[in-house]
């Protein structure tokens, strides 16, 4: 059978229409207490039409792992109305939608006084302040965290989760040798590195049960010679394979070092080696945006789904045109 960006797609036992998905990007236009508000309800619906999956932002689940204040969460009871409004948004549109449950850990920008956690105290900048490093009875909250925002997930109405572990945020930064110098179970060789990833990981499919769609969004990269690398981040999803549905791919952000080479589909390779060594569905990522490099993921089979960011923000309608459609445009009236 021949795949095209038109083939629809599983994850799970949820059908999606296409294989395009909306990635996720911080909109920074929620309320002080962490609410979505009408901007969100209109941003999403906006740009669901074409995709076969909306992603929505990285969703706090304690309100210190907000990046800002101005980010969205869900560690209230309060927060799910105001979600699911965006879940009927995107709905409306005959797409479906995923909430990205995050704690940004080092990254969080907290009032003075504030506890920052992370695995260790390390900064990632002189922009940041220096975390705590995170107790284990910390952890344990955390762990029970991301289970009530799994829950408040599904009275929402969102179709699926996404769990960050990318980017450098707090799951990343357990992953990570770089940011994960603990000496305790928690810290020290990969496997240890992994558990409170699985811990998480175990209590989100717990709360939610075995037919509900769970994702990890991942850095393949850390690019760093003491940071991860594919094949370390390959090893790190097939132990979680039993949990997930799909792997999201993407990479960097745990230090301030980027890629020396950003081309068109940079990050491709890395979502095709994930391909190749789990069983999972895979979501590339990354400067796809021309509609022949987006066909050659799925029909080459580099990737199970294509995720688009930055274009969707400036064209709502831009997954419109790489599936070929011919969109009305005022400017020149064609």
């Amino acid at each position: 059978m021949t795949v095209s960006l038109h083939t629809p797609g599983r994850i799970n036992k949820l059908q999606l229409k296409n294989r395009l998905i909306l990635a996720p990007m911080q909109q920074h236009k929620g309320t002080p207490d962490g609410h979505a508000t009408d901007y969100h309800v209109e941003h999403y619906g906006r740009r669901a039409a074409d995709v076969g999956l909306v992603v929505i932002e990285s969703t706090a689940v304690s309100p210190e792992g907000r990046l800002y204040q101005d980010d969205i969460g869900i560690y209230s009871d309060s927060h799910i109305k105001p979600l699911s409004e965006v879940v009927k948004a995107v709905h409306a549109k005959d797409a479906r939608v995923f909430i990205q449950l995050s704690h940004g850990g080092r990254k969080s920008h907290l009032l003075p006084g504030e506890r920052v956690l992370a695995p260790s105290s390390i900064a990632f900048n002189d922009e940041y302040g220096l975390p705590f490093e995170a107790s284990n009875e910390e952890l344990e909250q955390l762990v029970g965290r991301y289970r009530e925002a799994a829950l408040r997930s599904q009275e929402a109405g969102f179709d699926g989760i996404e769990l960050h572990a990318a980017h450098g945020y707090l799951l990343h930064q357990f992953l990570s040798p770089i940011t994960n110098l603990r000496t305790d179970s928690y810290g020290g060789s990969v496997n240890r590195r992994l558990q409170f990833v699985l811990q998480v990981a175990i209590a989100v499919r717990e709360a939610v049960g075995p037919d509900y769609p769970v994702q990890i969004r991942v850095s393949a990269s850390d690019y760093s010679p003491d940071g991860l690398i594919p094949l370390h981040v390959a090893n790190i999803v097939k132990r979680l394979e039993p949990l997930l549905d799909a792997v999201h791919v993407s990479s960097g952000g745990i230090t301030p070092a980027r890629p020396q080479d950003v081309h068109p589909g940079y990050q491709i390779p890395y979502a095709a080696i994930l391909k190749s060594e789990t069983t999972l569905p895979v979501i590339a990522v990354g400067g796809i945006h021309q509609r022949t490099l987006a066909e050659r993921v799925v029909t080459e089979q580099l990737a199970d789904f294509v995720a688009i960011g930055r274009p969707m923000l400036e064209d709502p309608d831009f997954a419109g045109r790489l599936l070929g459609k011919q969109l009305y445009s005022i400017q020149n009236g064609a």
